[in-house]
């Protein structure tokens, strides 16, 4: 089950600082697109073959209607997701530069900051077997407190803990997130987020700190250098997968963080979850949008077989 955003992009491409410079600017692309890091997770779990169920809340407008199309085209269950009146679903600008990175316009007052602990399905469906939580940070109504209370639900049924991240927005630590931490079993934020919330200079630095705060696996995507791997036992890289042409990296982390659920529903190893996770990062980033770079489980095993010098 994945916890999170489900919204819509509007993508813009290319688009730099001189949009805001005239009042005019051609742009070669302009397109509707989902995205919200727990749809993007999910998006990817279903074209990898999996039949996903999604926790978010939505609103009850258009945006909504087609972010539940896209849902049911795709097979993602919106069994244990909510709707509420009076919310505009969320709704992202994104502004996509020549080298493919980002900048967002966000609603505030859209469902994307409106998921709480009300909104969780305590106890989990017996078929969950691992939690997809992303992102911490996201929703402010779940908290440190809320989490922990979700992520403790969780592991006294069984379920692996997964948490995504994105940056801290008060100045949070690692240490103020320790009670929720100490349930998470794999924490995969990126090195920019990790160096922040942990107030550290390098990533083996933060992989030491998450896992003081009781984190039992850290995975640190740090972009084309790959991802740093570390818990108690062993820390290593995984190298990024060359990508030549890349077009757009909104979606990259959650395509990761997607390929690394996938392979541990295999029961694959960490290091091959890692890989993988890779190379899911890799085709996502070949097209404009969060996730329409990947295209099956076929698709990436053979980004996987072409990649020459991968461990």
């Amino acid at each position: 089950m994945l916890i999170g955003a489900a919204i819509l992009d509007v993508l813009v491409h290319p688009a730099g600082p001189q949009v805001f410079q005239t009042g005019s600017y051609p742009a070669e692309e302009i397109r509707m697109s989902t995205g919200g890091d727990a749809l993007n997770e999910a998006g990817v779990l279903a074209k990898l073959g999996e039949s996903p169920l999604l926790c978010t809340l939505l609103g009850e407008d258009e945006p909504a209607q087609i972010i539940e199309t896209y849902c049911k085209e795709k097979g993602i269950s919106l069994q244990y997701s909510r709707k509420r009146a009076g919310i505009p679903t969320g709704m992202n600008v994104v502004l996509v530069d020549e080298e493919g990175n980002r900048s967002f316009l966000t609603n505030r007052n859209g469902t994307l900051r409106k998921l709480s602990r009300e909104d969780i399905p305590l106890p989990f469906p017996e078929e969950v077997k691992i939690l997809g939580f992303a992102s911490i940070f996201v929703s402010p109504l779940l908290g440190v407190k809320e989490m922990a209370e979700i992520f403790r639900a969780a592991k006294e049924q069984d379920i692996i803990v997964c948490a995504d991240m994105t940056k801290c927005k008060q100045g949070e630590t690692a240490e103020d997130l320790r009670e929720a931490l100490a349930f998470v079993d794999y924490l995969m934020p990126n090195e920019e987020e990790a160096l922040l919330v942990t107030q550290k200079t390098s990533p083996e630095e933060a992989v030491e700190e998450f896992l003081r705060q009781g984190v039992k696996n850290v995975i640190i995507k740090c972009g084309k250098r790959g991802c740093l791997v570390g818990n108690r036992r062993e820390l290593f890289w995984v190298p990024a997968i060359v990508q030549k042409d890349c077009v757009d990296t909104t979606g990259a982390g959650d395509s990761f963080v997607g390929g690394f659920l996938y392979s541990l529903l295999q029961g694959k190893t960490l290091k091959d979850c890692a890989r993988f996770a890779n190379a899911c990062g890799a085709a996502a980033v070949r097209k404009v949008g969060a996730t329409e770079g990947i295209e099956s489980r076929e698709q990436i095993e053979e980004i996987l077989n072409n990649a020459d010098g991968q461990i």
